[in-house]
């Protein structure tokens, strides 16, 4: 299969100079790639120099076709409408002109007659039939937008497609149209995504590291069980290494201990005088030099075994996964947590988002909340919480509980993470936040970075420190979207962290897999 782009001895780096990545070397074809790393790793940056917006420190990116991107974050200009973000605004005037016997210029050679059944047929594809292309932008949703994005894609026909973290502002709906569109795919496409059932999808996997790249042929399955026989041969080999330090350490010692026998025993030789001097030097000096080449020899083992454990301890420190124990938090079978009773809101001027709705959690049970973009899920979270109060009915909330959202706002950025723990917990002392940060691998000096100097990924392990490791743990926890541009890693961290806690969860979140990983036994679909 023809390379469409080839990436040669690639390097990347920050504008302040830190490394993203070197000696990146890799060719895509006409097949789907996923492409994961850990959150700043440079994945964007990855895209951005292949689409030439961004300049390599070192290396070359040869493309050849045509290459179109979808962007993590869409920002239509204020006065964009549909047919802006689908690219076709110009090209359909064209026509309109036309077809009102006002052509100008080069209208006619330029004209695309097929455009409007393209334009049609994408919008269908991507759940938006009907809509007009006059239609602000600004007025559709996060994932309208996303969606109509993917129309664009389609309506271009480009060979390589990009697309960056597509699903992250998608409903279920909407990342089953993505998903559909890369199964049907017949060019490029470099998926970057945390999404492990878009993944699924891949043709192979690429593992951007510091390092470059390491390629796994199949989809995010396949990586994964990869992965983990990685990390268990990572575990073996620290294992070995440590027996194999220990064992010259031992030998080491014994011919230490030989050495001192032997030097104690020419001693007494000496001391007797039953040899001549002459033979007492000779061996003296002999044992001297046997001693000293001895020395080094051992001093070089010593080295060698030191260095192949520092590399295996490294390895497995690279392939770790956050999972511990996490305290109990006091909650009961049966204890009642959380009650809608008849519960009515509308925001002003708008219908009711919740209708005479009643629900009940009780004990450590796990909800979800389910719906498509816009149906509400983030109100029924904000009535939950008390951050809004009902027009009628009313919310008991039996337990405490904490709200943990993909931006972590209990935390406070200009704030280092002990004196955001201290905050959230005044009875504790520093020695405290230490160590409940150390748990969720904030050690040492890292527990000492301001907040804002976090990815999303840590800023949620942090505020999970602060919530569950807290004099009084919650009972409750509401989760809004928590995976959200969070890396595979960072993922799965949060789902042993949540599998480990022994009390509820009410999560909005459009990731299955999360919601399988952390127990969710049943789900709130309709409200109103």
């Amino acid at each position: 299969m023809s390379a469409l782009i080839t990436l040669d001895a690639l390097s990347a780096r920050t504008p302040d100079g830190r490394v993203l990545f070197e000696n990146l070397t890799l060719a895509l074809g006409r097949e789907r790639t996923g492409l994961v790393g850990r959150n700043g790793v440079g994945k964007t940056t990855l895209g951005r120099l292949i689409l030439g917006e961004a300049q390599p420190a070192r290396g070359s990116v040869s493309v050849q076709g045509r290459v179109a991107v979808l962007r993590q974050t869409l920002a239509p200009a204020p006065d964009a409408l549909l047919g802006d973000v689908l690219g076709v605004r110009a090209a359909m005037a064209r026509l309109r002109r036309i077809e009102a016997g006002a052509a100008r210029g080069n209208d006619l050679e330029r004209a695309d007659w097929l455009l409007p059944g393209r334009v049609d047929a994408a919008l269908a594809r991507c759940g938006l039939a009907g809509l007009a292309l006059e239609r602000p932008a600004a007025s559709l949703s996060g994932g309208q937008a996303t969606r109509a994005a993917l129309a664009g894609l389609l309506i271009a026909e480009p060979d390589f497609i990009i697309l960056d973290e597509p699903t992250n502002n998608l409903d279920a709906d909407g990342r089953e149209a993505v998903r559909a569109l890369l199964a049907e795919w017949r060019g490029g496409a470099l998926v970057i995504s945390h999404d492990r059932a878009l993944l699924r999808e891949m043709d192979r996997m690429v593992e951007l590291s510091e390092l470059g790249a390491r390629v796994y042929g199949g989809g995010y399955d396949l990586y994964e069980a990869r992965k983990s026989e990685e990390r268990a041969n990572a575990a073996r080999t620290l294992e070995r290494a440590e027996r194999e330090a220990d064992l010259t350490e031992r030998k080491i010692q014994v011919a230490a201990e030989r050495k001192v026998k032997r030097d104690a025993a020419g001693k007494k030789s000496r001391a007797r005088g039953d040899m001549p001097k002459i033979l007492l030097d000779a061996r003296a000096d002999q044992a001297e030099k046997s001693a000293g080449r001895g020395s080094v020899l051992a001093e070089r083992q010593r080295e060698a075994a030191q260095a192949r454990l520092a590399e295996a301890q490294a390895a497995v420190e690279k392939a770790r996964r956050l999972a511990f124990a996490l305290p109990s938090s006091g909650l009961h079978a049966g204890k009642g947590v959380l009650a809608f009773e008849r519960v009515t809101f509308a925001w002003p001027d708008g219908e009711p988002i919740v209708r005479d709705f009643s629900f009940e959690m009780r004990g450590p049970e796990r909800v979800a909340l389910r719906g498509r973009n816009g149906a509400g899920k983030s109100t029924l979270i904000g009535l939950a919480s008390g951050a809004i109060a009902p027009q009628s009915g009313r919310v008991v909330r039996w337990a405490r509980s904490a709200v943990l959202d993909q931006r972590a706002a209990m935390l406070c950025g200009s704030e280092t993470l002990v004196d955001n723990y201290l905050r959230l917990n005044p009875e504790a002392n520093t020695h405290v936040a230490h160590e409940a940060l150390a748990r969720f691998l904030f050690r040492n000096r890292a527990a000492l970075k301001r907040a804002d100097e976090l990815s999303g990924g840590e800023r949620l392990r942090a505020a999970l420190a602060c919530v569950l490791f807290s004099a009084a743990p919650p009972h409750l926890l509401i989760l809004d979207e928590p995976t959200n541009h969070l890396d595979l890693d960072s993922v799965a961290a949060i789902e042993a962290a949540l599998a480990g806690y022994d009390g509820a969860v009410l999560a909005a979140s459009h990731d299955e897999d999360f919601l399988a990983a952390i127990g969710i036994e049943r789900a709130l679909e309709r409200w109103c």
